[in-house]
């Protein structure tokens, strides 16, 4: 049996390699006694031999002189070699730990489901619940414990990796959010209230954001690659997506989801909001009523789908109503509705059906109104004429800086579909098939207003004559929060289609354009 000499030597032996092991505390911390063996630096107690330290080339733990008191350890001369290396927070090596289970068991999920996870006959719900008991299964199984907080944190992370997209999936369920933009793999920004906030959210790298891409892409039997870099996609909840991959996205892919609400919003939301007054949308109501066409105009991301949604809540249900857009993403509550989508050229370059198309054959099916999700094309040509051969009540959307910029655009679009029609016939065409503008603008606060609601008149001379019904007025200023405190108010004008509703039975209270009203 050893003596007990030697034992002591051997425990503080012992504690001397612990204390290496924990990192070396600060050479001037008041709280480390000079001798006590727990740096380096100090010699070590009688009988001890000397220690390698880890990590230090060969650096020895040995009864040399300790430093003067206060004076600090050089790590620029001779034996800077021999410094020990810097002290690691406990938070990195949680953090690192915490991902290197992650992909273990990310890895041990993909080999017991993988056959199931692309399964398209397979139930969402089904396979929801088939990944959180497996998941389940293999965190329990790990050698490694897990705090609560940790295992929950993985579950929810794994589980929007495989079930989900990723990163950015709890800003997807997050309904203060209305729009996630990722500028590559290691920047996320959000909208939230109207205005741009950066994210902590990111990806690994720039072959995950691609995988995310290809995972939302390929449900929709799309594509995206270098032939094809650019995608027009939806989210199964309707949410609208944009994907830009190199070459054309220089700093890696951008991806962009304009997410919208399961509950789409009604008029009385957008009353709440203060993009619509009470007189606005009763005026609102009685035109869709009484069968006019209408084109909602403003900016990218405006408003505009919302309020053509809720233009479209005022149709009677006993119409029939076709849809048509790129991504469909309207969401039209009443009972009989046919939506119609576009479709890009396949990977040989054919098979493309384009808005243009399906406005043409929309004519064929019956419709007692057309909505168009967005005219940006030669598709202006034929929405003009199913509004001039009797399919009154269409709606649709499209880019403007305002009312009058909204119909020299229509009339530049006419002129991209090749026919060689003179200024004069398109602009007739527009005054007789166009009967109101509605306008619509994000301001600098970030909300949403509908700004204009504009009559369109008839022609006099070269000229369409418009008549403004009502007009936002910002006059008020803004307030302590930088909110503007306008309002949309009547210009005091009756418009002229007011004959034409009456004569499909539809009343206009004459109230409604009192400027002194509110």
């Amino acid at each position: 049996m050893s003596s007990l000499s030697d034992r002591l030597a051997a425990a503080r032996l012992a504690q001397a390699a612990a204390a290496v092991d924990a990192g070396p505390p600060a050479v001037d911390d008041p709280g480390v006694p000079a001798g006590s063996g727990t740096d380096p630096m100090t010699p070590a107690p009688a009988g001890v031999p000397a220690v390698p330290v880890p990590g230090t080339a060969g650096a020895l733990i040995t009864s040399a002189t300790p430093p003067a008191p206060g004076r600090r350890r050089s790590t620029t001369g001779p034996d800077a070699s021999a410094a020990p290396p810097p002290r690691r927070t406990l938070g990195v090596s949680e953090e690192r730990r915490i991902q290197e289970i992650k992909s273990s068991v990310h890895t041990e999920l993909l080999a017991r489901l993988g056959p199931h996870l692309y399964d398209a006959d397979m139930d969402q719900t089904d396979l929801a619940r088939g990944v959180r008991e497996v998941l389940a299964e293999v965190l329990g199984a790990q050698d490694r414990p897990l705090s609560n907080s940790d295992r929950a944190r993985v579950t929810q992370e794994i589980s929007d990796e495989i079930l989900g997209y990723g990163p950015i999936e709890p800003y997807l369920r997050d309904p203060a959010v209305s729009e996630v933009m990722v500028n590559g793999h290691a920047s996320v920004w959000l909208e939230r209230d109207g205005r741009l906030v950066a994210s902590d959210a990111h990806f690994l790298d720039e072959a995950h954001l691609r995988r995310t891409i290809d995972k939302i892409v390929a449900r929709l039997g799309r594509r995206i690659d270098e032939s094809s870099p650019m995608v027009d996609a939806r989210l199964p909840d309707g949410s609208r997506v944009n994907a830009v991959v190199p070459p054309l996205a220089v700093d890696g892919a951008a991806l962009t989801i304009r997410k919208f609400a399961a509950d789409p919003l009604g008029v009385e939301d957008l009353i709440r909001f203060g993009s619509l007054t009470p007189p606005a949308a009763e005026l609102l109501d009685a035109c869709v009523r009484g069968r006019l066409n209408v084109i909602v105009s403003g900016s990218t991301g405006s408003g505009k789908t919302t309020t053509l949604n809720v233009l479209s809540s005022f149709i009677p249900d006993d119409e029939r109503i076709v849809t048509i857009e790129d991504a469909a993403e309207l969401q039209l509550r009443q009972a009989h509705v046919v939506r119609l989508e576009s479709r890009p050229a396949n990977i040989e370059g054919k098979g493309s059906v384009t808005i243009r198309d399906l406005v043409r054959n929309a004519l064929r099916m019956r419709p007692d109104r057309i909505i168009v999700g967005e005219v940006r094309d030669a598709s202006a040509l034929d929405m003009l004429q199913a509004m001039n051969t009797g399919h009154d009540g269409s709606i649709c959307t499209l880019h403007s800086n305002g009312p009058r910029d909204t119909l020299a655009r229509l009339e530049t679009m006419v002129l991209m579909a090749g026919m060689d029609l003179p200024i004069r016939a398109i602009r007739e065409q527009v005054a007789s098939a166009v009967d109101l503008v509605v306008h619509q603008t994000r301001l600098k606060d970030g909300t949403r207003r509908i700004t204009h609601i504009t009559e369109v008149d008839r022609m006099e001379g070269d000229v369409i004559t418009l008549q403004d019904i009502f007009v936002w007025d910002g006059s008020s200023g803004f307030d302590a929060h930088g909110t503007a405190l306008g309002r949309l108010r009547p210009t005091g004008l009756r418009p002229a289609f007011l004959d034409k509703l009456a004569d499909v039975n539809v009343s206009v209270d004459p109230l409604l354009f009192a400027t002194d009203r509110l």
